[in-house]
């Protein structure tokens, strides 16, 4: 059966398409025959006077490439091939002597928006799910069917960069605005309008006086020089996709559209072939497996959830009700233990909304709706219906045991799961004195929860697989990416930050300044500093995780007495407008606070024999080592979601393809031997992980 159905109304032909073995329309070597085979019958058919493209699926019209098809192309010489290939089915469209309409419903991503552009005319649906880009940056490539030279002629410059450059989806509505589409009507019209636009002649757009003169000349030079610059200041320089792009694009717009093409094939191919392409393609296929996998081994599957039940109106929880109610739809229930604290956990929910409706995102009846679906209360009332439950209080055991007691006596006949937010405290040890502990689990999230990807699932030796399977259900509905762990003191995340957070300190106890030590991680590619994401994150939680930490693993997690003291002078960060930084109006968090080297008694804060590359190996070391462990002792199930983890909730350079895969390109051995070296220098905390010693004495990696 063809992907591509063809069929005539009257003198106007109507292609179909609708790949039955796939869930999305995607482009692949599979269809290529049937996309050959239809637009060679349409070419011979001298009575049509008119092409509508469309979808069959609903929610998508084409999305984009089958990525899959990378990993196949192992030359330069082959992926410019495959691009060119893509230019030329393309084409076709183009050489039409009639005039074309793309009718797009549902995604049109990547070669899906770069078939449309071949069109004459685009024409959308206001649908939710029509989503319009070229999300290709995002792979460390470029759009190689011909985007980097048609968007930039049809659209104003800077916009066309914009989308090139960020990989962002365009609703219908910002689309058009942008001049991607020509028109956005109700999806139940789309193939109506599409056959007025057939009747049109083939357009010929006409582009103001500046759109015209951004694209030639001085004018076009300085728009991309800013462009680049923008980009440099964003990536470090670690990301080569954004300046290909930008090159691209500039030389393309001084040439003809052909040789324009044939530069895009080439610019395509180099950076396919480059390590930060491979992976950043890892990491979309390893998300990819994620939205599949259930986080259980067994057969058992996610039960329904209808009511969520939040316990306390922090950021956190705040954060946790609006995905809950926002983005899985369902009602939730919050609870703080006092009104004002209520009121401004129901009131952070609305701002995010209110944020939405600003921008276009979200009606303003559909803001009311969605608030609807929230309600609060300080005591239980409410509870006792709901089918998860999940709290966001601060640190403490007790607290957590005293909630477990009072939800089960509340749902005494609902299998309510009791779900804790806990960063560090072991899941059994919440449930210890729970009545049903199979029924409590782990899911920890990550400030602010509105923005941060992650959710990290935690498995007690007695949860149940269906809670563990509801649980990662629901983060998915949450719109989170989500990896499951097994217990431990600071499951994962936490016990990899830990280390790598205390050999900064370390290091600025050494006399080495805050600003060098925060520069040389993000030089590294971090997004922001270990010392100041202490600040951010609060320096008085951090201090308790380690504390749970040392605990647990003894001197490979020393306490550090600088900590202490600077925990003694009341500083706890951003929070209360004491730490690392000063956060005075003047400096707002922008400078190292002075007087933080006399509080942690550091005399001389101007070492620099240390090179920031030195500076950084060390301190990243002990987060790869502690990673290790964790995969050793089956706290990550798979590198791959020591990878993600590491990635969406720690900020772990993407390029460098998370910690296993980076430890992989590096070579265990060579791990192994910078790590003995700073343990005879600095003692147990880098005593390489077993997993390590077996890979680098077998000549194994974690990926083999």
């Amino acid at each position: 059966m063809s992907v591509f159905n063809l069929e005539k109304q009257n003198d106007i032909a109507i292609i179909t398409m609708n790949d039955v073995t796939q869930p999305q329309n995607v482009l692949n070597r599979a269809i290529q025959t049937d996309y050959e085979a239809v637009f060679s019958q349409l070419e011979l058919d001298t009575t049509v006077q008119g092409l509508i493209f469309k979808s069959a699926k609903p929610g998508c019209f084409l999305a984009g490439a089958d990525i899959s098809m990378l990993q196949g192309i192992d030359s330069v010489a082959q992926a410019a091939e495959s691009s060119e290939l893509l230019h030329a089915m393309f084409q076709r469209i183009v050489d039409l002597p009639f005039t074309t309409v793309a009718a797009i419903d549902g995604v049109c991503l990547g070669g899906g928006l770069e078939l449309a552009l071949a069109f004459d005319y685009r024409v959308a649906s206001d649908s939710k799910a029509t989503k319009i880009g070229v999300p290709e940056v995002q792979l460390g490539i470029l759009p190689g069917g011909g985007g980097t030279q048609r968007l930039p002629r049809l659209i104003d410059l800077p916009t066309a960069l914009d989308l090139l450059l960020t990989g962002k989806q365009l609703n219908a509505k910002r689309a058009l605005n942008a001049g991607l589409v020509d028109s956005v009507v109700p999806a139940a019209l789309l193939e109506r309008v599409a056959a007025d636009y057939v009747a049109k002649r083939k357009p010929r757009r006409k582009q103001g006086v500046i759109n015209k003169l951004m694209k030639i000349g001085p004018m076009r030079s300085y728009v991309i020089s800013k462009a680049r610059a923008q980009a440099l200041k964003m990536t470090k320089g670690h990301y080569p996709a954004p300046l290909k792009i930008l090159d691209v694009v500039n030389r393309g717009l001084g040439t003809s559209l052909a040789k324009g093409l044939k530069i895009e094939a080439q610019g395509f191919a180099e950076l396919l072939m480059t390590p930060v392409s491979n992976q950043l393609v890892n990491i979309f296929f390893a998300t990819t497996e994620l939205k599949k996998d259930s986080g259980v081994d067994s057969a058992e599957t996610a039960r329904d959830i209808d009511h969520v039940g939040v316990l306390g109106a922090g950021l956190m929880g705040a954060g946790i009700s609006y995905v809950s109610v926002a983005k899985a739809n369902h009602t939730v229930r919050l609870k703080d233990i006092s009104d004002d604290g209520l009121a401004k956990g129901i009131s952070y929910v609305g701002k995010i909304l209110d944020k939405a409706v600003s921008r276009r995102r979200m009606k303003p009846l559909d803001r009311q709706a969605t608030m609807a679906k929230l309600t609060g209360t300080t005591d239980y009332r409410g509870f006792k219906n709901s089918d998860v439950v999940i709290e966001a209080v601060f640190e403490s055991l007790e607290l957590k045991q005293k909630m477990v007691a009072d939800i089960e006596s509340l749902a005494a006949n609902k299998e309510t799961i009791f779900a804790t937010n806990t960063s560090a405290i072991p899941i059994d040890a919440v449930a210890a004195k729970a009545k049903f502990p199979e029924r409590v689990v782990g899911m920890h999230y990550f400030s602010p929860v509105e923005k941060m990807p992650l959710l990290e699932v935690i498995k007690g030796s007695k949860t149940a697989d269906w809670v563990t399977a509801t649980a990662v259900e629901l983060g998915k509905q949450q719109g989170k990416t989500v990896i499951v762990v097994n217990d431990g003191p600071g499951f994962y995340t936490t016990r990899v930050l830990v280390p790598y957070n205390m050999e900064a300190v370390r290091l600025v106890l050494e006399g080495v300044s805050i600003e060098e030590v925060d520069a040389a991680l993000e030089d590294f590619g971090m997004p922001v500093g270990p010392i100041k994401l202490m600040d951010e994150v609060g320096i008085d939680v951090g201090a308790h995780i380690v504390t749970t930490l040392n605990q647990a693993f003894g001197n490979r997690v020393p306490l550090i007495d600088g900590v202490e003291r600077v925990l003694n002078d009341d500083r706890q960060g951003r929070k209360n407008g004491r730490g690392f930084y000063d956060y005075s109006e003047s400096s707002k968090g922008k400078r190292v606070d002075e007087t933080i080297y006399q509080v942690m008694q550091v005399s001389n804060h101007g070492r620099t024999e240390l090179s920031r590359k030195d500076i950084a190996e060390r301190i990243m070391l002990t987060m790869l080592n502690e990673a290790a462990y964790c995969l050793g002792e089956g706290i990550l199930r798979s590198p791959r979601d020591g990878d993600i983890g590491a990635i969406f909730g720690l900020g772990f350079p993407p390029f460098l393809g998370g910690p296993f895969r980076y430890m992989d390109s590096i070579g265990a051995a060579t791990i192994v031997e910078k790590l003995s070296a700073l343990q005879t220098e600095f003692g147990k905390r880098y005593t390489p992980a077993p997993v390590l010693l077996k890979h680098a004495k077998e000549g194994t990696s974690f990926y083999s």
